[in-house]
């Protein structure tokens, strides 16, 4: 997953793509935060892993975007040997950690520092975005998700996650409010979570789930479903 600190301090318990993730602290914490703020974060990898499984061959070769870390990277490794992976990240402090997180399971992927425009061109029989939409722009999300499809074959699994609400007030309120509570049930400082959220209702460029889903569409895909709801993020699985 591609994700980075607002700052290194305060606020790294959410992320986005910037410089800040090339410093060594936030890149050694980064495992810590995710199962902290994103409800039922471990189960929504394996579930990823079920809905990809569904469609594609025993061989399967699977796009993962937004792949530093490598930690749903390792989760789809360990459950499927057999498969091929490759991951694209921009970070290059973040490939590094995956690196050393699939250990022998680096074996069954190519990581590539970039972003869409790096991957191969495939066709891939299926691919995820986990965690990393949120924070791109609605143009950059469209050509992104445009490009994903291009390199799906016909009627292959595509599974996507990130934060995704109601943009309407006061509802949009709420639901960051609880984002903040449920960071700091998981033991995250009250003012962390606060300012945590604070900084995602300013610098994130959030999109409601009926948008979201549009937006799949619109990029070619279909048979677009809900599987996952936990607060503020929302999951889609979807086929080209």
């Amino acid at each position: 997953m591609n994700e980075e600190s607002f700052a290194k301090n305060d606020q790294n318990v959410v992320s986005e793509p910037i410089n800040s993730f090339t410093d060594p602290a936030a890149v050694a914490s980064y495992a810590q935060n995710p199962p902290r703020v994103v409800p039922g974060f471990a189960d929504l990898q394996r579930m990823t892993t079920l809905l990809l499984a569904e469609r594609t061959p025993a061989n399967a070769r699977v796009l993962v975007l937004g792949a530093g870390g490598g930690l749903e990277l390792k989760v789809f490794a360990g459950a499927n040997p057999s498969w091929q992976f490759d991951g694209v990240d921009p970070s290059a402090e973040m490939l590094e950690l995956a690196r050393a997180t699939l250990g022998p399971l680096i074996e069954q992927v190519q990581l590539h520092q970039g972003y869409i425009e790096t991957a191969p061109e495939g066709p891939f029989d299926a691919a995820s975005c986990l965690l990393t939409l949120h924070f791109l722009s609605s143009e950059e999300r469209r050509r992104t998700l445009i490009e994903v499809r291009r390199r799906l074959k016909p009627g292959a699994p595509f599974v996507v996650a990130h934060l995704s609400f109601p943009q309407s007030e006061p509802e949009r309120s709420l639901w960051l409010s609880r984002y903040a509570g449920f960071a700091n049930v998981n033991g995250i400082d009250s003012k962390k979570a606060q300012n945590a959220s604070a900084a995602i209702s300013e610098r994130l460029p959030l999109l409601s789930p009926e948008d979201d889903e549009a937006m799949l569409h619109n990029a070619g895909f279909s048979a677009v479903n809900l599987f996952y709801a936990g607060f503020c993020f929302r999951g889609w699985v979807a086929y080209s």
